[in-house]
């Protein structure tokens, strides 16, 4: 059985409360094959902490700072002070992220007959994180893992499972269209040129949605901005185009990143 490795000084980990006492909490690192910690009362929250409980409790799940790691001794020192908000959530995401990457490896595994630890090793070596292979697959498809030695139908089974669990990253962006027309059969060249502004590209979607004479939003999704910003371009210039071929007008004013 392989030697269970150790954390670093200064990493964030994952952690289960088992024990409070009144001036520490013992804990166990999830991602390190229940290596036991402490988190001495000091460590626990900023300023004067009077009830250790009001801030840990048994059975909790909780992100730490590795203070310091004695081998030697078997001491892993944690603070939980020393963990923003935006750091917590991040190695949250994290961790669930490599539960469920796991998971999948077991669904390649048991499809090809292979060694799942044999697998995790090959993708750990080029990624770190497991769940990045996962994500370059889903979004490259089969060359995003051509990096790592898996033969054919283990990528086979990869691509597939990274297909049917992964959603591509999607960004949004919109802007406002401004189309005006004293033509009397002006509502004709209006709805002619909002057709124009929806425009066929590949694996974009874009969205007309009226806001109120004469302004139109434009919503385009796309896998990243650049992609998003050419197609708003694109639609707006195809609507402005079509209402001056008549004498009207129309202008575009682009709004802010949405997501």
């Amino acid at each position: 059985m392989p030697e269970v490795s150790w954390p670093e000084e200064g990493e964030l980990v994952i952690c289960s409360v088992e024990t409070v006492k009144d001036f520490v909490a013992f804990v166990r690192l999830d991602e390190y094959g229940g290596r036991q910690g402490l988190i001495p009362i000091s460590e626990v929250a900023k300023g004067w902490v009077k009830y250790i409980r009001d801030f840990v409790r048994e059975g909790q799940k909780v992100v730490c700072k590795v203070l310091h790691v004695d081998r030697d001794r078997g001491h892993i020192d944690l603070s939980l002070r020393d963990v923003n908000e935006h750091q917590r959530r991040e190695k949250i995401q994290e961790w669930k992220n490599e539960q469920k990457a796991h998971k999948w490896i077991g669904f390649v595994a048991e499809a090809t007959g292979t060694d799942r630890k044999k697998i995790e090793e090959s993708l750990r070596r080029e990624y770190g994180l497991l769940y990045r292979a996962f994500e370059d697959v889903a979004i490259e498809g089969i060359e995003g893992i051509q990096k790592v030695n898996l033969d054919g139908p283990l990528k086979d089974a990869f691509l597939k499972v990274a297909q049917e669990n992964i959603r591509k990253p999607r960004v949004t962006i919109t802007g406002l269209l401004h189309l005006t027309s004293s033509k009397p059969d002006g509502v004709n060249i209006i709805r002619k040129a909002l057709k124009s502004a929806q425009p066929k590209i590949p694996d974009v979607d874009i969205e007309l949605l009226y806001v109120g004479a004469p302004v139109y939003r434009i919503k385009v999704t796309a896998p990243d901005y650049k992609t998003a910003e050419k197609a708003i371009e694109k639609a707006a210039i195809s609507a402005i185009r079509s209402v001056e071929k008549t004498g009207d007008s129309g202008k575009f004013v682009r709004k802010q990143k949405a997501g």
